[in-house]
């Protein structure tokens, strides 16, 4: 399957944060036609952090422009993309959908079973941006090490289905995978 605008069908972005994965990974879908932003963060009313995670969103917003059609989904990513297969998407982020998938006590494995095996059949492109939590110090509790794990074997199934896979460090891209060169 083929993507539009020379892009692969998929491919994932990782990095650590403010690593400037996210820009980069804009800039892959944005030259593209009606792009659709999947966000997997949704602005609460009474965030305990005083609406820090709203202005992260706006800030994002305000980044892309309005050609982007954002579409807020918090746990079904599959159907989303299935929905939208052959538009250029973006998902922001992958580690965040997991956050979303433990809060809602689901059944984590087979979430990203079913998320790879979604990707590997998508026209795309679709490029998901995902952040490396897994080279710092390992956490002191049990629930942010099973995080931690989670979000690696997470990483490594949405690697192994993409065609493409790029590191951002410092706002510079690494090119870890490439199957169209």
């Amino acid at each position: 399957m083929s993507a539009a605008a020379g892009q692969p069908s998929v491919t994932l972005v990782l990095g650590g944060a403010r690593s400037g994965k996210s820009a980069y990974a804009e800039g892959l879908i944005g030259g593209t036609g009606n792009p659709v932003y999947l966000a997997t963060a949704e602005a609460r009313h009474g965030d305990d952090d005083g609406g820090e995670m709203a202005r992260r969103i706006q800030d994002h917003q305000n980044r892309r422009g309005p050609q982007w059609q954002t579409v807020e989904e918090p746990l079904d990513l599959a159907g989303v993309l299935k929905a939208h297969d052959g538009r250029p998407v973006l998902v922001d982020c992958l580690t965040l959908w997991l956050a979303n998938i433990l809060a809602a006590d689901m059944d984590v494995d087979k979430a990203v079973a079913g998320l790879g095996v979604c990707l590997e059949g998508l026209a795309g492109p679709v490029v998901l941006v995902s952040n490396e939590v897994g080279e710092g110090i390992i956490p002191d509790n049990a629930l942010a090490r099973a995080y931690m794990d989670h979000a690696g074997r997470m990483n490594q199934r949405i690697a192994a289905a993409a065609r493409r896979v790029v590191f951002v460090r410092a706002g510079l891209p690494q090119i870890l995978k490439d199957e169209n060169q």
